[in-house]
Protein backbone atom coordinates (compact mmCIF):
# COMPACT_ATOMS: atom_id res chain seq x y z
CA UNK A 1 0.00 0.00 0.00
CA UNK A 2 1.23 3.47 -0.90
CA UNK A 3 0.36 6.57 1.11
CA UNK A 4 0.92 10.31 0.75
CA UNK A 5 -0.10 13.44 2.63
CA UNK A 6 -0.94 17.08 2.02
CA UNK A 7 -2.39 19.81 4.23
CA UNK A 8 -5.21 22.33 4.06
CA UNK A 9 -7.46 24.27 6.47
CA UNK A 10 -11.00 23.59 7.73
CA UNK A 11 -12.90 26.76 8.54
CA UNK A 12 -15.45 26.96 11.34
CA UNK A 13 -16.63 30.55 11.23
CA UNK A 14 -13.57 32.72 10.76
CA UNK A 15 -11.43 30.32 12.79
CA UNK A 16 -9.38 27.68 10.98
CA UNK A 17 -7.93 24.31 11.98
CA UNK A 18 -5.17 22.53 10.08
CA UNK A 19 -6.40 19.40 8.27
CA UNK A 20 -4.20 16.54 7.15
CA UNK A 21 -5.34 15.11 3.80
CA UNK A 22 -4.15 11.50 3.61
CA UNK A 23 -4.40 9.34 0.50
CA UNK A 24 -3.85 5.56 0.53
CA UNK A 25 -3.70 3.32 -2.58
CA UNK A 26 -3.93 -0.45 -2.21
CA UNK A 27 -4.63 -3.47 -4.42
CA UNK A 28 -8.22 -4.54 -4.79
CA UNK A 29 -11.37 -3.84 -6.73
CA UNK A 30 -11.60 -0.21 -7.96
CA UNK A 31 -13.26 1.80 -5.24
CA UNK A 32 -12.77 5.28 -3.78
CA UNK A 33 -13.88 6.31 -0.34
CA UNK A 34 -13.71 9.81 1.18
CA UNK A 35 -13.94 9.90 4.98
CA UNK A 36 -13.71 12.64 7.60
CA UNK A 37 -17.12 14.35 7.99
CA UNK A 38 -17.15 15.94 4.54
CA UNK A 39 -20.13 17.95 3.29
CA UNK A 40 -21.77 17.46 -0.14
CA UNK A 41 -19.50 19.88 -2.00
CA UNK A 42 -16.48 18.05 -0.59
CA UNK A 43 -17.96 14.60 -1.30
CA UNK A 44 -18.17 15.63 -4.96
CA UNK A 45 -14.43 16.31 -4.98
CA UNK A 46 -13.81 12.73 -6.12
CA UNK A 47 -15.39 13.35 -9.52
CA UNK A 48 -13.71 16.75 -9.97
CA UNK A 49 -10.28 15.54 -8.92
CA UNK A 50 -10.44 12.41 -11.08
CA UNK A 51 -11.11 14.40 -14.25
CA UNK A 52 -8.61 17.13 -13.30
CA UNK A 53 -5.80 14.64 -12.65
CA UNK A 54 -6.49 12.90 -15.94
CA UNK A 55 -6.28 16.24 -17.78
CA UNK A 56 -2.93 16.96 -16.05
CA UNK A 57 -1.13 13.75 -16.95
CA UNK A 58 -1.79 11.79 -13.76
CA UNK A 59 -3.91 8.64 -13.93
CA UNK A 60 -6.40 7.95 -11.16
CA UNK A 61 -5.06 5.06 -9.05
CA UNK A 62 -6.48 1.67 -10.09
CA UNK A 63 -7.52 -0.24 -7.00
CA UNK A 64 -8.81 0.69 -3.59
CA UNK A 65 -8.32 4.40 -2.80
CA UNK A 66 -9.03 5.91 0.59
CA UNK A 67 -8.92 9.65 1.24
CA UNK A 68 -9.00 10.66 4.90
CA UNK A 69 -9.45 14.18 6.23
CA UNK A 70 -7.99 14.35 9.73
CA UNK A 71 -9.05 15.20 12.43
CA UNK A 72 -12.07 13.09 11.59
CA UNK A 73 -14.35 14.63 14.26
CA UNK A 74 -14.22 18.10 12.66
CA UNK A 75 -16.92 18.94 10.06
CA UNK A 76 -15.40 20.03 6.76
CA UNK A 77 -17.00 21.94 3.94
CA UNK A 78 -15.99 23.72 0.77
CA UNK A 79 -14.16 23.03 -2.45
CA UNK A 80 -10.80 24.43 -1.33
CA UNK A 81 -9.67 20.92 -0.31
CA UNK A 82 -9.50 19.89 -3.99
CA UNK A 83 -5.90 20.99 -4.43
CA UNK A 84 -4.67 19.05 -1.39
CA UNK A 85 -6.59 15.93 -2.45
CA UNK A 86 -5.13 16.06 -5.96
CA UNK A 87 -1.62 16.59 -4.59
CA UNK A 88 -1.82 13.67 -2.17
CA UNK A 89 -3.19 11.32 -4.86
CA UNK A 90 -0.59 12.45 -7.41
CA UNK A 91 2.20 11.78 -4.89
CA UNK A 92 0.80 8.25 -4.46
CA UNK A 93 0.87 7.54 -8.18
CA UNK A 94 4.02 9.30 -9.37
CA UNK A 95 7.40 8.98 -7.70
CA UNK A 96 8.67 12.22 -9.28
CA UNK A 97 6.12 14.31 -7.34
CA UNK A 98 7.17 14.79 -3.69
CA UNK A 99 4.81 15.41 -0.83
CA UNK A 100 4.39 19.16 -0.12
CA UNK A 101 6.05 19.24 3.31
CA UNK A 102 5.42 22.41 5.34
CA UNK A 103 3.01 23.83 2.74
CA UNK A 104 -0.76 24.37 2.94
CA UNK A 105 -2.85 24.16 -0.22
CA UNK A 106 -6.08 25.98 -1.10
CA UNK A 107 -7.97 25.75 -4.37
CA UNK A 108 -10.81 24.25 -6.37
CA UNK A 109 -9.96 22.31 -9.51
CA UNK A 110 -11.81 22.30 -12.80
CA UNK A 111 -12.28 19.26 -14.99
CA UNK A 112 -9.52 20.51 -17.30
CA UNK A 113 -7.02 20.84 -14.45
CA UNK A 114 -7.34 24.58 -13.89
CA UNK A 115 -7.17 25.90 -10.34
CA UNK A 116 -10.05 28.21 -9.45
CA UNK A 117 -10.79 30.76 -6.73
CA UNK A 118 -12.40 29.70 -3.47
CA UNK A 119 -14.32 31.33 -0.65
CA UNK A 120 -12.68 32.04 2.68
CA UNK A 121 -9.10 32.19 1.42
CA UNK A 122 -8.08 35.11 3.65
CA UNK A 123 -9.28 33.60 6.98
CA UNK A 124 -7.72 30.31 5.88
CA UNK A 125 -4.32 31.93 5.33
CA UNK A 126 -4.64 33.86 8.62
CA UNK A 127 -5.33 30.57 10.42
CA UNK A 128 -2.33 28.97 8.68
CA UNK A 129 -0.05 31.79 9.85
CA UNK A 130 -1.30 31.45 13.43
CA UNK A 131 -0.40 27.74 13.34
CA UNK A 132 3.16 28.40 12.27
CA UNK A 133 2.83 27.80 8.52
CA UNK A 134 4.97 30.14 6.42
CA UNK A 135 4.16 28.98 2.86
CA UNK A 136 0.82 28.47 1.09
CA UNK A 137 -0.16 27.45 -2.44
CA UNK A 138 -3.27 29.27 -3.68
CA UNK A 139 -5.09 29.93 -6.96
CA UNK A 140 -3.09 32.40 -9.05
CA UNK A 141 -6.08 34.76 -9.28
CA UNK A 142 -6.16 35.06 -5.46
CA UNK A 143 -2.48 35.68 -4.80
CA UNK A 144 -3.14 39.30 -3.84
CA UNK A 145 -5.76 38.28 -1.31
CA UNK A 146 -3.42 35.72 0.28
CA UNK A 147 -0.52 38.21 0.36
CA UNK A 148 -2.54 40.48 2.67
CA UNK A 149 -1.24 38.32 5.54
CA UNK A 150 2.20 39.63 6.47
CA UNK A 151 5.13 37.22 6.55
CA UNK A 152 3.44 34.58 4.38
CA UNK A 153 5.25 33.14 1.35
CA UNK A 154 2.47 32.93 -1.24
CA UNK A 155 2.81 30.68 -4.30
CA UNK A 156 0.16 30.94 -6.98
CA UNK A 157 -0.78 28.22 -9.47
CA UNK A 158 -3.20 28.44 -12.36
CA UNK A 159 -3.38 24.71 -13.09
CA UNK A 160 -2.34 21.34 -11.70
CA UNK A 161 0.51 21.24 -14.25
CA UNK A 162 1.91 24.42 -12.67
CA UNK A 163 1.48 22.83 -9.24
CA UNK A 164 3.59 19.83 -10.30
CA UNK A 165 6.35 22.26 -11.33
CA UNK A 166 6.13 24.02 -7.96
CA UNK A 167 6.47 20.68 -6.15
CA UNK A 168 9.64 20.06 -8.18
CA UNK A 169 11.03 23.43 -7.09
CA UNK A 170 9.54 25.81 -9.65
CA UNK A 171 8.57 29.44 -8.83
CA UNK A 172 4.84 29.33 -9.56
CA UNK A 173 2.75 32.08 -11.14
CA UNK A 174 3.64 35.78 -10.96
CA UNK A 175 1.55 38.23 -8.95
CA UNK A 176 -1.44 39.45 -11.02
CA UNK A 177 -1.96 43.13 -11.73
CA UNK A 178 -3.97 44.99 -9.07
CA UNK A 179 -7.65 45.33 -9.83
CA UNK A 180 -8.86 48.90 -10.24
CA UNK A 181 -12.02 49.24 -8.21
CA UNK A 182 -14.30 52.23 -8.55
CA UNK A 183 -15.19 54.28 -5.48
CA UNK A 184 -17.61 52.48 -3.15
CA UNK A 185 -21.22 53.54 -3.40
CA UNK A 186 -21.29 55.19 0.01
CA UNK A 187 -17.99 56.95 -0.75
CA UNK A 188 -19.77 59.12 -3.33
CA UNK A 189 -22.45 60.15 -0.85
CA UNK A 190 -22.27 63.29 1.24
CA UNK A 191 -24.32 64.53 4.16
CA UNK A 192 -24.68 67.84 2.35
CA UNK A 193 -27.13 66.05 0.02
CA UNK A 194 -29.72 65.88 2.82
CA UNK A 195 -32.12 68.80 2.62
CA UNK A 196 -33.04 70.33 5.97
CA UNK A 197 -33.57 67.97 8.95
CA UNK A 198 -31.17 69.63 11.45
CA UNK A 199 -32.38 67.48 14.37
CA UNK A 200 -31.95 64.24 12.41
CA UNK A 201 -28.51 65.32 11.19
CA UNK A 202 -27.50 66.04 14.79
CA UNK A 203 -28.77 62.60 15.87
CA UNK A 204 -26.69 61.03 13.10
CA UNK A 205 -23.59 62.90 14.28
CA UNK A 206 -24.08 61.78 17.88
CA UNK A 207 -24.62 58.19 16.74
CA UNK A 208 -21.41 58.28 14.69
CA UNK A 209 -19.39 59.83 17.50
CA UNK A 210 -20.38 57.31 20.18
CA UNK A 211 -21.22 54.22 18.13
CA UNK A 212 -24.89 54.38 19.18
CA UNK A 213 -27.83 52.59 17.57
CA UNK A 214 -30.41 54.80 15.88
CA UNK A 215 -34.12 54.60 15.07
CA UNK A 216 -35.56 57.01 12.48
CA UNK A 217 -39.35 57.20 12.31
CA UNK A 218 -41.36 59.57 10.19
CA UNK A 219 -43.31 59.94 6.93
CA UNK A 220 -41.92 58.61 3.63
CA UNK A 221 -39.77 60.96 1.60
CA UNK A 222 -38.49 62.91 4.61
CA UNK A 223 -34.91 61.64 4.23
CA UNK A 224 -34.59 58.64 6.57
CA UNK A 225 -32.85 56.43 4.02
CA UNK A 226 -30.58 59.23 2.81
CA UNK A 227 -29.43 59.87 6.36
CA UNK A 228 -28.74 56.20 7.06
CA UNK A 229 -26.78 55.75 3.82
CA UNK A 230 -24.51 58.63 4.80
CA UNK A 231 -23.64 57.37 8.27
CA UNK A 232 -20.58 55.41 6.97
CA UNK A 233 -19.18 58.66 5.53
CA UNK A 234 -18.97 60.05 9.08
CA UNK A 235 -17.14 57.05 10.57
CA UNK A 236 -13.32 56.87 10.83
CA UNK A 237 -11.44 54.32 8.67
CA UNK A 238 -10.84 50.89 10.15
CA UNK A 239 -7.61 50.13 11.94
CA UNK A 240 -5.31 47.52 10.41
CA UNK A 241 -6.51 44.78 12.77
CA UNK A 242 -10.16 45.70 12.18
CA UNK A 243 -9.65 45.79 8.40
CA UNK A 244 -8.15 42.30 8.47
CA UNK A 245 -11.04 40.97 10.57
CA UNK A 246 -13.72 42.58 8.38
CA UNK A 247 -12.01 41.45 5.17
CA UNK A 248 -11.85 37.86 6.44
CA UNK A 249 -15.62 37.82 6.98
CA UNK A 250 -16.28 39.21 3.50
CA UNK A 251 -13.87 36.65 2.01
CA UNK A 252 -15.99 33.90 3.58
CA UNK A 253 -19.02 35.42 1.87
CA UNK A 254 -17.30 35.08 -1.51
CA UNK A 255 -16.33 38.72 -2.02
CA UNK A 256 -13.05 39.21 -3.87
CA UNK A 257 -10.28 41.17 -2.17
CA UNK A 258 -8.01 41.80 -5.14
CA UNK A 259 -8.10 45.54 -4.38
CA UNK A 260 -6.75 44.96 -0.86
CA UNK A 261 -8.19 45.03 2.62
CA UNK A 262 -11.55 46.67 3.28
CA UNK A 263 -10.47 49.95 4.85
CA UNK A 264 -13.83 51.69 5.34
CA UNK A 265 -16.68 50.63 7.63
CA UNK A 266 -19.00 48.28 5.68
CA UNK A 267 -22.65 49.03 5.01
CA UNK A 268 -25.31 46.33 4.82
CA UNK A 269 -28.96 46.97 3.94
CA UNK A 270 -30.89 43.70 3.53
CA UNK A 271 -34.35 43.71 1.97
CA UNK A 272 -37.40 43.28 4.26
CA UNK A 273 -38.14 39.96 2.56
CA UNK A 274 -34.78 38.54 3.74
CA UNK A 275 -34.93 35.26 5.62
CA UNK A 276 -33.65 34.66 9.13
CA UNK A 277 -30.69 32.63 7.80
CA UNK A 278 -29.63 35.42 5.43
CA UNK A 279 -29.65 37.97 8.26
CA UNK A 280 -28.10 35.92 11.07
CA UNK A 281 -26.17 33.35 9.04
CA UNK A 282 -26.97 29.81 8.04
CA UNK A 283 -25.85 26.55 6.51
CA UNK A 284 -26.43 22.83 6.74
CA UNK A 285 -23.34 21.82 8.74
CA UNK A 286 -21.25 24.93 9.38
CA UNK A 287 -23.05 28.26 9.15
CA UNK A 288 -21.91 30.97 6.73
CA UNK A 289 -21.96 34.68 7.71
CA UNK A 290 -25.18 36.65 7.39
CA UNK A 291 -25.94 40.34 6.92
CA UNK A 292 -25.24 41.24 10.55
CA UNK A 293 -21.72 39.79 10.35
CA UNK A 294 -21.11 41.46 6.98
CA UNK A 295 -21.93 44.72 8.78
CA UNK A 296 -19.31 44.05 11.50
CA UNK A 297 -17.45 47.27 12.37
CA UNK A 298 -19.91 49.14 10.15
CA UNK A 299 -23.60 49.89 9.70
CA UNK A 300 -26.60 47.57 9.42
CA UNK A 301 -29.59 49.47 8.01
CA UNK A 302 -33.07 47.96 8.12
CA UNK A 303 -35.31 50.16 5.99
CA UNK A 304 -39.05 49.70 6.49
CA UNK A 305 -38.18 47.86 9.70
CA UNK A 306 -41.79 46.86 10.60
CA UNK A 307 -41.96 44.95 7.30
CA UNK A 308 -39.25 42.53 8.47
CA UNK A 309 -40.55 39.32 10.07
CA UNK A 310 -40.71 39.74 13.87
CA UNK A 311 -38.44 36.72 14.41
CA UNK A 312 -35.77 38.40 12.25
CA UNK A 313 -35.93 41.60 14.30
CA UNK A 314 -35.89 39.68 17.59
CA UNK A 315 -32.82 37.74 16.44
CA UNK A 316 -30.86 41.02 16.71
CA UNK A 317 -31.34 41.22 20.49
CA UNK A 318 -28.39 39.04 21.52
CA UNK A 319 -25.89 40.39 18.93
CA UNK A 320 -26.74 43.97 19.92
CA UNK A 321 -25.67 43.20 23.48
CA UNK A 322 -22.77 40.78 22.96
CA UNK A 323 -21.30 41.93 19.63
CA UNK A 324 -21.31 38.40 18.23
CA UNK A 325 -23.71 35.84 16.82
CA UNK A 326 -23.65 32.18 17.86
CA UNK A 327 -25.17 29.69 15.40
CA UNK A 328 -25.54 26.09 16.54
CA UNK A 329 -25.83 23.17 14.16
CA UNK A 330 -25.93 19.45 14.77
CA UNK A 331 -22.21 18.98 14.13
CA UNK A 332 -20.71 22.37 15.01
CA UNK A 333 -21.30 25.69 16.73
CA UNK A 334 -20.12 28.70 14.77
CA UNK A 335 -19.36 32.11 16.25
CA UNK A 336 -19.14 35.19 14.05
CA UNK A 337 -18.34 38.73 15.18
CA UNK A 338 -21.30 41.10 14.79
CA UNK A 339 -20.44 44.42 16.41
CA UNK A 340 -22.37 46.81 14.19
CA UNK A 341 -24.32 50.04 14.42
CA UNK A 342 -27.99 49.34 13.85
CA UNK A 343 -30.10 51.93 12.07
CA UNK A 344 -33.84 51.29 11.81
CA UNK A 345 -36.25 53.32 9.68
CA UNK A 346 -40.04 53.13 9.87
CA UNK A 347 -43.09 54.97 8.58
CA UNK A 348 -45.79 56.10 11.04
CA UNK A 349 -48.40 53.73 9.58
CA UNK A 350 -48.76 51.16 6.75
CA UNK A 351 -49.73 53.80 4.17
CA UNK A 352 -47.19 56.32 5.50
CA UNK A 353 -49.55 59.34 5.41
CA UNK A 354 -50.44 59.58 9.10
CA UNK A 355 -48.15 62.53 9.83
CA UNK A 356 -48.22 64.18 6.40
CA UNK A 357 -50.01 67.52 6.32
CA UNK A 358 -52.84 67.58 3.79
CA UNK A 359 -52.70 63.83 3.14
CA UNK A 360 -55.57 61.53 4.06
CA UNK A 361 -54.44 58.49 6.06
CA UNK A 362 -56.81 55.55 5.55
CA UNK A 363 -55.32 53.33 8.25
CA UNK A 364 -57.46 52.45 11.26
CA UNK A 365 -56.10 52.96 14.80
CA UNK A 366 -55.82 49.19 15.13
CA UNK A 367 -53.70 48.99 11.97
CA UNK A 368 -51.43 51.78 13.19
CA UNK A 369 -50.90 50.05 16.57
CA UNK A 370 -50.33 46.67 14.95
CA UNK A 371 -47.81 48.18 12.53
CA UNK A 372 -45.87 49.90 15.32
CA UNK A 373 -45.89 46.78 17.52
CA UNK A 374 -44.14 44.72 14.85
CA UNK A 375 -40.91 46.08 16.35
CA UNK A 376 -40.90 44.56 19.83
CA UNK A 377 -40.26 46.51 23.00
CA UNK A 378 -37.01 44.64 23.86
CA UNK A 379 -35.56 45.55 20.46
CA UNK A 380 -36.55 49.22 20.79
CA UNK A 381 -35.11 49.28 24.32
CA UNK A 382 -31.72 48.39 22.85
CA UNK A 383 -31.79 51.39 20.49
CA UNK A 384 -29.97 54.40 21.97
CA UNK A 385 -31.45 57.23 19.87
CA UNK A 386 -35.10 57.49 18.81
CA UNK A 387 -35.33 60.32 16.30
CA UNK A 388 -38.53 61.59 14.72
CA UNK A 389 -37.88 62.79 11.16
CA UNK A 390 -40.34 65.58 10.43
CA UNK A 391 -41.90 66.29 7.03
CA UNK A 392 -40.08 68.99 5.11
CA UNK A 393 -41.75 72.40 5.09
CA UNK A 394 -39.79 73.41 1.98
CA UNK A 395 -38.57 71.15 -0.80
CA UNK A 396 -36.26 73.73 -2.38
CA UNK A 397 -34.23 76.84 -1.53
CA UNK A 398 -32.97 75.40 1.74
CA UNK A 399 -29.76 76.75 3.26
CA UNK A 400 -26.56 74.88 2.29
CA UNK A 401 -25.93 72.01 4.70
CA UNK A 402 -22.65 70.90 6.22
CA UNK A 403 -20.85 68.15 4.34
CA UNK A 404 -19.63 64.79 5.60
CA UNK A 405 -15.99 65.88 5.83
CA UNK A 406 -16.65 68.62 8.39
CA UNK A 407 -18.92 66.41 10.50
CA UNK A 408 -16.47 63.48 10.30
CA UNK A 409 -13.75 65.74 11.68
CA UNK A 410 -15.84 66.51 14.77
CA UNK A 411 -16.68 62.82 15.11
CA UNK A 412 -12.99 61.92 15.07
CA UNK A 413 -12.19 64.56 17.71
CA UNK A 414 -14.97 63.21 19.93
CA UNK A 415 -13.70 59.66 19.50
CA UNK A 416 -10.19 60.79 20.39
CA UNK A 417 -11.53 62.15 23.70
CA UNK A 418 -13.25 58.82 24.31
CA UNK A 419 -10.08 56.83 23.60
CA UNK A 420 -8.09 58.99 26.01
CA UNK A 421 -10.71 58.53 28.75
CA UNK A 422 -11.50 54.84 28.23
CA UNK A 423 -8.17 53.32 27.19
CA UNK A 424 -7.38 52.32 30.80
CA UNK A 425 -10.55 50.19 30.75
CA UNK A 426 -9.63 48.54 27.42
CA UNK A 427 -12.37 50.39 25.52
CA UNK A 428 -12.44 53.07 22.85
CA UNK A 429 -16.08 54.23 22.45
CA UNK A 430 -18.88 55.24 24.77
CA UNK A 431 -21.19 52.52 23.41
CA UNK A 432 -18.82 49.88 24.82
CA UNK A 433 -18.81 51.14 28.42
CA UNK A 434 -20.69 48.79 30.80
CA UNK A 435 -23.00 50.14 33.48
CA UNK A 436 -20.59 49.32 36.30
CA UNK A 437 -17.89 51.54 34.79
CA UNK A 438 -20.42 54.30 34.05
CA UNK A 439 -21.61 54.45 37.64
CA UNK A 440 -18.44 53.69 39.62
CA UNK A 441 -15.32 54.39 37.56
CA UNK A 442 -16.25 57.53 35.61
CA UNK A 443 -17.26 60.91 37.10
CA UNK A 444 -20.99 60.67 37.73
CA UNK A 445 -23.03 63.78 36.86
CA UNK A 446 -26.22 64.81 38.63
CA UNK A 447 -28.57 62.00 37.60
CA UNK A 448 -31.78 63.21 39.26
CA UNK A 449 -33.46 63.65 35.88
CA UNK A 450 -32.63 60.03 34.98
CA UNK A 451 -33.79 58.71 38.37
CA UNK A 452 -37.09 60.52 37.94
CA UNK A 453 -37.61 59.02 34.47
CA UNK A 454 -36.91 55.52 35.87
CA UNK A 455 -39.38 56.01 38.76
CA UNK A 456 -42.08 57.15 36.34
CA UNK A 457 -41.53 54.06 34.18
CA UNK A 458 -40.28 56.05 31.19
CA UNK A 459 -36.84 54.40 31.33
CA UNK A 460 -35.63 50.87 32.04
CA UNK A 461 -32.37 50.17 33.83
CA UNK A 462 -30.80 49.51 30.42
CA UNK A 463 -32.27 52.77 29.17
CA UNK A 464 -30.75 54.69 32.08
CA UNK A 465 -27.28 53.43 31.15
CA UNK A 466 -27.88 54.35 27.53
CA UNK A 467 -28.85 57.89 28.51
CA UNK A 468 -25.58 58.20 30.44
CA UNK A 469 -23.58 56.96 27.43
CA UNK A 470 -25.39 59.41 25.18
CA UNK A 471 -24.70 62.24 27.62
CA UNK A 472 -20.98 61.44 27.54
CA UNK A 473 -21.04 61.50 23.73
CA UNK A 474 -22.83 64.85 23.65
CA UNK A 475 -20.24 66.17 26.10
CA UNK A 476 -17.40 64.85 23.93
CA UNK A 477 -18.80 66.62 20.88
CA UNK A 478 -19.12 69.88 22.80
CA UNK A 479 -15.66 69.58 24.40
CA UNK A 480 -16.92 69.11 27.97
CA UNK A 481 -14.89 67.00 30.41
CA UNK A 482 -17.98 65.78 32.27
CA UNK A 483 -21.61 65.84 31.06
CA UNK A 484 -23.72 68.44 32.81
CA UNK A 485 -27.44 69.05 33.15
CA UNK A 486 -27.81 70.25 29.57
CA UNK A 487 -26.08 67.15 28.17
CA UNK A 488 -28.25 64.85 30.32
CA UNK A 489 -31.44 66.58 29.20
CA UNK A 490 -30.38 66.36 25.54
CA UNK A 491 -29.52 62.68 25.96
CA UNK A 492 -32.82 61.93 27.67
CA UNK A 493 -34.74 63.70 24.91
CA UNK A 494 -32.85 61.75 22.21
CA UNK A 495 -33.49 58.49 24.02
CA UNK A 496 -37.23 59.17 24.36
CA UNK A 497 -37.64 60.59 20.87
CA UNK A 498 -39.00 63.90 22.09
Amino acid sequence: MKTAKARSIALVGIEGICVQVEAAWADGLPHTELVGLADISLKEAQARCKAALGSSGVSWPYGRVTINLSPAYLPKMGTHFDLAICTALAACVRDDLPEPAGVLLFGEVGLDGTVRAVRGLLPGVIAAARQGVSRVVVPAVQMREASLVEGMDVVGVGSLAELWEVLRGGPGASMPEPVKVSTAAHGKLDLADVTGQPEARWALEVAAAGGHHLYFHGPPGAGKTMLAERLPTLLPPLSEAQALEVSAIHSLAGEGLDAGLIQNPPYSDPHPSSSLASIVGGGAQVATPGAISLAHRGVLFLDEAPEFPPKVLDSLRAPLESGRVVISRQRATTVYPARFQLVLAANPCPCGKLETRGAACKCTPQQVRKYANRISGPVLDRIDIHQHVRPLSKAFACEPAEGSAAVAQRVEMARERQRARLSKFGMSMNCEVPGRVLRKELPLPDVDVIEQAVRMGRLSARGADKVLRLAWTVADLSGQDVPGEDELNIALAMRQGS
